[in-house]
């Protein structure tokens, strides 16, 4: 294997107009529905699907769904697909995205939630919700009206207007929240912010409520010119550990197109604290685990060679200077290494891999990510088709981080990322 592909191999596909799409909408259709971070912008599925698709026939798996931006575009596109996600935030908002309800319904139910709030009304309680967590993140003001919508949301007996509404309340948890909003780590706002913070927590409901409404009907327009309706559904297994038959069996896939994590959680994009405060409102269980459940979370108690040379002395690199570290980055190669053994077995022969990924910084060393991916597919039964490089200029996540864990010591993670195409032989 070649350590030191080239960033361009000779292309099948013509992208002369460039991967940035600075001036496009970002969040038209249900990609409107909620903020979360890192998350892979529209236009990207969308070429892919676009050109590498023939048939209608074609069923599409994100192995790593995040909120379902490919999900959509698949269905959008007209084609069946499949998501998997292990945060169960992620799986509700994927869920709402790629779900076609009634508008009707919808507004109905936003109207009289309308009529609900001006009248009185018990606050609900629940053994289920962490108070002692919660007390912690928000002033009670603000716990009494969230318990209200809550408790409004919880009398929904239709399972997807309750999602719906579900996906609404959990951006305005977070909103109404005394966490800093541009952070992705659970952080206070300054001590001198607390008195002037004052949410309005139920016209932050109802922006969000109409904004997702409007989302709907758009994305309906497109998917009911489809005469065979295609289908979303959303899991929550784990690649790293299996893809259950059940659900995909050998050669299922036509083509895969994800935004795999760039690295550990822990010390990368925090995936599970930004999302503890909707998974606690939400009564998910054990939402404090979901980071040490991602990529990576689980250390692995000493460093092999993965046989890659460049990665492999990367990591070494890292090893000189912080052992610890060297540790991390290398449990998260294992576990992406054997997601990848998995989601190979499920692509069918002349099937695709579309992989969307950055190269991180640790310690000061930039890791070949997007090289390592097209060399472990390539121990599969792969060819490596393309690899496109984009600018960031949109993807919500952090451009700089404090890699050495000194206080005031930051340095740039990453300003570019790949769209890696692979070929099944």
């Amino acid at each position: 294997m070649n350590s030191q592909l080239n960033i361009r191999v000779i292309s099948s596909i013509d992208d002369t107009e460039g991967w940035e799409y600075r001036n496009s909408n970002t969040k038209e259709f249900t990609h409107c529905l909620h903020a979360y971070p890192a998350m892979m912008i529209p236009q990207i599925p969308r070429r892919l699907l676009n050109y590498y698709v023939k048939s209608k026939e074609a069923l599409l798996f994100d192995p790593y769904c995040g909120t379902g931006t490919s999900l959509v575009e698949a269905l959008l596109f007209g084609i069946n697909c499949i998501g998997t996600d292990i945060n169960p935030l992620a799986q509700l908002i994927a869920c709402v995205k790629t779900t076609p309800i009634d508008p009707v319904i919808i507004k109905f139910q936003i109207d009289n939630f309308k009529e609900f709030i001006d009248k009185e009304s018990f606050i609900l309680t629940s053994e289920q919700i962490n108070r002692e967590f919660i007390d912690k993140w928000f002033k009670q003001v603000t716990i009494d009206k969230l318990l209200h919508i809550k408790n409004y949301i919880d009398t929904i007996e239709i399972p997807a207007v309750k999602n719906f509404f579900k996906a609404a309340f959990s951006e305005t948890v977070r909103e109404s929240s005394l966490t800093r909003n541009g952070e992705f780590k659970l952080l206070k706002i300054e001590k001198e912010k607390l008195a002037d913070f004052n949410p309005n927590v139920y016209i932050i409901f109802f922006s969000k409520l109409n904004r997702n409404y409007f989302g709907l009907l758009d994305f309906l327009e497109i998917y009911n010119e489809h005469m065979n309706k295609p289908t979303a559904t959303i899991y929550g297994f784990n690649t790293v550990n299996h893809i259950p038959k059940s659900i995909i069996d050998e050669g299922e896939i036509d083509i895969v197109i994800t935004s795999p994590p760039y690295g550990d959680s822990h010390t990368t994009v925090a995936y599970g604290q930004y999302s503890r405060l909707s998974n606690e409102w939400l009564e998910v269980t054990h939402p404090e685990t979901i980071d040490r459940r991602l990529m990576g979370g689980k250390k692995k108690s000493e460093v092999r060679r993965f046989n890659i040379d460049l990665l492999d002395y990367k990591i070494l690199e890292i090893n000189n200077i912080d052992e610890k570290r060297a540790a991390e980055v290398y449990s998260f190669y294992c576990d992406l290494n054997l997601s990848i053994i998995n989601i190979s077995n499920v692509i069918k022969p002349k099937g695709y891999a579309c992989y969307v990924i950055g190269d991180r910084i640790v310690k000061g060393v930039k890791l070949p990510t997007h090289k390592a991916i097209i060399e472990f597919f390539e121990k599969n039964n792969f060819k490596h088709i393309d690899t496109f490089s984009r600018e960031i200029p949109n993807k919500r996540m952090p451009l700089r981080n404090s890699p050495s864990n000194i206080k005031g010591k930051t340095e740039s993670t990453m300003v570019n990322e790949y769209i890696i195409v692979m070929k099944k032989n």
